[in-house]
C-alpha cells in the first residue's frame, strides 16, 4: 500500500518539478506568440500537432493508461526489479504499431490536411503538409517516453517524469528564438523533434540508475499483457473521442478566420497550465495508489473513496481562486503571457475571449481527471469511454451550431459544455456503480467551493476597480491575490475542512 504521507511527498515533489516546467512552458508560448503572432503559419503548426496527438492518444496514451495498474501491482513490494515481461511487450508493440501508423499518415498527409483544416489554403496548406510529416516523427519518441515514465512511477520514482518538460521547453525556446526568424514556423517542428529526443533521454536516466532490465519482446501470452489488451479497446475509443473534439475544434476554427486556431490553442494552454500543475501533481501519485488499493478488498475500497475526496478537495481549492482571477482579468493575463512582438491587440482580445469561455471546463476537467483515474484503477474503462463519446457529440454539435454565430467563443463554449457533461456523468458513474465517491461529502464540498468561487470573483472584481487599466501587471497580480484571500476567507467562514489544504501544501513544499 502506498502510504498517505508518501503520496503527499510525491505530490509535492511532482508539483515543484512541474512548476519549473510550467514556467518554461509559459516562456516557450510567449516566445512563439511573439515571433509568429496569431496567423496562418502558427495555425498550421497547431493543426499539425493535432494529427500527431491523434496517434499518441489512440495508442500511446491508451497503452500508458492501461499498463499503469498492471505495472503498479507487479512492482508492489518489489525489493529489486528483475524486469517486467509485460512492460517489455507493451513497449515493443507500441514502437512498432505507432511507427507504422505514423509512416502511413505521413504518406497521406496532403489529403488528410485538407480535412483537418479546410480553412487553410495556398501556402498555408502546403506548410501544413510539411509540418505534419516532420512532427509525426515524434510520435514514437513521445509514446516510449510516456511508457518509461509509467514504469518509473510504478516503482515510486516520480521526479524524472515531472522533469521531462524542462529539456523539451528549453529546446523549443531555442528553436523558436534562433531558427524562427530564419526558417519560419518549420523551426518549431524541428524543435519538437529534438525536444522529444531530449525528453526520452531523460526517462532513460532512472532505468540506468536503478538497473531496470529492458528487452524487446513480442510475447502476448503474459497474463499482464492480456489484462492490458482487455482494457485497451475502450481506452482507445475514449481517446479517439477526445481527439475528435480537438480536430473538430481546430477544423471549425480554421474557417472562422486567421488566428482563430491559435487563439483557441493558446487560450486553452493558459487555462490548462494551472490544471496541469495541480492535477498532474496530484493524479500522478494518486493513480498508482488507487490501483494498489483496488486489490485490497473492502478496506482498499474505503481508502479509494478517501483518495478521491482528497483529490477533489485539493483540485477545487487550489484551482478555484485561479478561475476567479482569470474570469475578472483575462485581458491582463493574456497580455502578460503573450502580448508582445507579433501578437497584436486583436490576437490578445480573441485569446482572452477563449480564456473566459474555457473556465467552466477547467474545473470540470480537474474533477473528472480524479474520478476517471479511480474508475480505471478498478478496471472500469467502458463506462468513462461511453461518457466520453456522449461528450464528444455535445462538443461537435456545439461547434457546428455555435461557431458560425459566436466564432471563437462558440467553439470554446462547446468544449466547456462537453467537459461539464463528462464530469457530471463520470461522477455519477463512480458513485453509483463503484461507490468510489462519497456523495454527501462531495455535495457539501461542491457547494462550499461554489460559494467561495463567487465570493472570490466579486472581491477580485471590486479590487480591480481601484486600479487603472494601463497597469496590466498590477491588475493581474491584484486579481489573483484578492481572489485567493477571498476564497480562503469564505472557506474559513464556512468552517470548511478544505480551508487547510493550501496551508498543508505550502508546509509540504517547505519541508521538501
Amino acid at each position: 500500500m502506498v502510504a498517505r504521507a508518501s503520496i503527499g511527498r510525491a505530490a509535492v515533489l511532482v508539483a515543484g518539478l512541474t512548476g519549473v516546467s510550467t514556467l518554461l512552458g509559459f516562456a516557450r508560448d510567449a516566445v512563439i506568440a511573439g515571433i509568429y503572432g496569431a496567423g496562418p503559419e502558427l495555425d498550421a503548426y497547431f493543426v499539425a500537432l493535432g494529427l500527431a496527438n491523434i496517434v499518441l492518444g489512440l495508442l500511446g496514451t491508451s497503452l500508458t493508461r492501461a499498463a499503469t495498474p498492471v505495472l503498479s501491482r507487479e512492482a508492489h513490494g518489489e525489493e529489486v526489479c528483475r524486469g517486467h515481461r509485460t512492460f517489455d511487450v507493451v513497449l515493443t508493440g507500441a514502437v512498432i504499431a505507432i511507427g507504422a501508423l505514423s509512416v502511413v499518415l505521413g504518406l497521406a498527409a496532403a489529403p488528410i490536411s485538407r480535412v483537418l483544416a479546410p480553412g487553410l489554403t495556398g501556402d498555408a496548406a502546403d506548410l501544413l503538409v510539411l509540418l505534419t510529416r516532420i512532427i509525426l516523427v515524434t510520435t514514437v519518441l513521445v509514446a516510449a517516453t510516456d511508457l518509461l515514465a509509467a514504469l518509473a512511477q510504478a516503482h515510486g520514482v516520480f521526479r524524472w517524469g515531472a522533469l521531462q518538460g524542462v529539456p523539451f521547453n528549453l529546446v523549443m525556446i531555442a528553436a523558436a528564438g534562433l531558427l524562427g526568424p530564419r526558417i519560419g514556423v518549420v523551426a518549431l517542428a524541428v524543435g519538437f523533434v529534438v525536444g522529444s529526443l531530449a525528453r526520452l533521454a531523460l526517462q532513460l536516466v532512472p532505468v540506468v540508475q536503478h538497473r531496470w532490465p529492458l528487452r524487446p519482446r513480442l510475447d502476448a501470452r503474459s497474463p499482464g499483457v492480456r489484462e492490458i489488451a482487455a482494457l485497451l479497446p475502450p481506452l482507445v475509443v475514449g481517446q479517439a473521442a477526445l481527439n475528435v473534439n480537438t480536430l473538430v475544434d481546430r477544423a471549425v476554427a480554421s474557417t472562422v478566420g486567421e488566428g482563430a486556431v491559435s487563439a483557441v490553442f493558446l487560450g486553452w494552454r493558459l487555462v490548462n497550465l494551472p490544471e496541469m500543475l495541480v492535477v498532474a501533481a496530484l493524479v500522478a501519485p494518486l493513480y498508482p495508489a488507487m490501483s494498489a488499493a483496488a486489490g485490497e478488498g473492502a478496506a482498499g475500497r474505503a481508502r479509494m473513496r478517501r483518495l478521491v475526496h482528497q483529490g477533489l478537495a485539493v483540485s477545487l481549492t487550489l484551482l478555484g481562486p485561479v478561475a476567479a482571477a482569470l474570469l475578472v482579468a483575462p485581458q491582463e493575463v493574456v497580455t502578460l503571457a503573450f502580448g508582445r512582438g507579433a501578437f497584436d491587440d486583436e490576437a490578445v482580445r480573441l485569446t482572452a475571449v477563449a480564456v473566459i469561455c474555457f473556465l467552466p471546463g477547467l474545473l470540470a476537467l480537474a474533477c473528472r481527471q480524479v474520478v476517471v483515474s479511480a474508475c480505471y484503477a478498478v478496471g472500469d474503462t467502458r463506462g468513462p469511454v461511453a461518457i466520453g463519446l456522449l461528450a464528444m457529440v455535445v462538443n461537435v454539435v456545439g461547434d457546428l451550431t455555435l461557431a458560425p454565430v459566436l466564432g471563437v467563443a462558440g467553439i470554446v463554449a462547446a468544449t466547456s459544455a462537453s467537459l461539464l457533461v463528462a464530469a457530471v456523468l463520470t461522477g455519477w458513474l463512480a458513485a453509483g456503480r463503484h461507490r468510489l465517491v462519497p456523495l454527501r461529502d462531495t455535495g457539501l464540498l461542491l457547494g462550499r467551493s461554489a460559494a467561495a468561487l463567487v465570493g472570490a470573483g466579486v472581491v477580485a472584481w471590486l479590487a480591480l476597480r481601484a486600479v487603472g487599466p494601463e497597469l496590466v501587471l498590477v491588475r493581474a497580480v491584484l486579481a489573483l491575490v484578492a481572489a485567493a484571500l477571498a476564497y480562503q476567507l469564505v472557506l474559513a467562514l464556512l468552517r470548511a475542512p478544505e480551508r487547510f489544504v493550501a496551508l498543508h501544501v505550502a508546509q509540504r513544499f517547505r519541508r521538501r
